[in-house]
């Protein structure tokens, strides 16, 4: 399965159960580091455009200029805010 974001400039490929593994009700903050650190997801993330990620993460207004200065936590927010939905 692939995640395109809203915009289209960010796709990751993970699996089904992958996507729903870190997107579910309640806290979810140790399974998205646990699968940002899977390999074939950590080097898709390690790839992508810090600038890239923060315009897209910027658009759902949730986070200030500050927070979204953090490339590391970005690429764990961008994880969070996929999800299994097919």
């Amino acid at each position: 399965m692939f995640y395109s974001s809203s915009s289209g400039n960010i796709e990751l490929e993970l699996t089904y159960a992958q996507a729903c593994y870190a997107s579910h009700q309640g806290q979810c903050g140790s399974d998205v580091r646990g699968l940002s650190k899977v390999p074939a997801i950590a080097s898709q993330l390690e790839k992508l455009d810090a600038d890239t990620v923060r315009s897209e993460l910027r658009e759902y207004g949730a986070w200030d200029a500050v927070e979204l200065a953090d490339d590391a936590q970005n690429a764990q927010r961008l994880l969070w805010l996929k999800d299994g939905e097919e």
